[in-house]
């Protein structure tokens, strides 16, 4: 079990969406949410500072890593799809894991849908495994 007094390292962690189930992935990045502020002055305010109120807020999109296997066109089939589908959407979890496997905090990205695909760099000199990419809009992150 995690020791509360150390911080939880981030390279154990899953990934499950849609009809792919849990999908293995290198790299996960966009976890980020931010509120666009609106800036308001009365006419009559005595202070004159304009006051700062919480408005929009703003989800960027993620970015998923993960490398290429023989036959596992799921990331591709569900960009492919959506082109020809666009109200398929998809809640995908990701989990922040323990040493044992159990889920310590968990993303929860709501209508998920991509909006890019990558297939692997080639390069006859290279040592590297092939890393396929997708990018996903989305409409909301909620913590657990």
């Amino acid at each position: 079990m995690a020791d509360p007094n150390w911080p939880i390292p981030k390279f154990h962690f899953s990934v499950e969406f849609g009809e792919a189930g849990q999908v293995s992935f290198q790299e996960v990045t966009g976890l980020k949410m931010t509120t666009e502020h609106i800036e308001y002055r009365g006419g009559d305010d005595p202070t004159f500072i304009k006051q700062k109120i919480p408005g929009m807020k703003k989800f960027e999109n993620l970015t998923l890593k993960k490398g290429v296997f023989q036959d596992d066109l799921a990331l591709y089939d569900w960009f492919k799809d959506v082109q020809t589908n666009p109200e398929r959407r998809d809640t995908v979890t990701i989990s922040l894991l323990d040493e044992e496997g159990n889920p310590v905090l968990t993303w929860t990205v709501i209508n998920a849908f991509p909006v890019s695909y990558s297939g692997p760099d080639l390069n006859a000199e290279g040592n590297e495994l092939a890393i396929e990419q997708v990018e996903l809009a989305h409409e909301g992150i909620e913590m657990s």
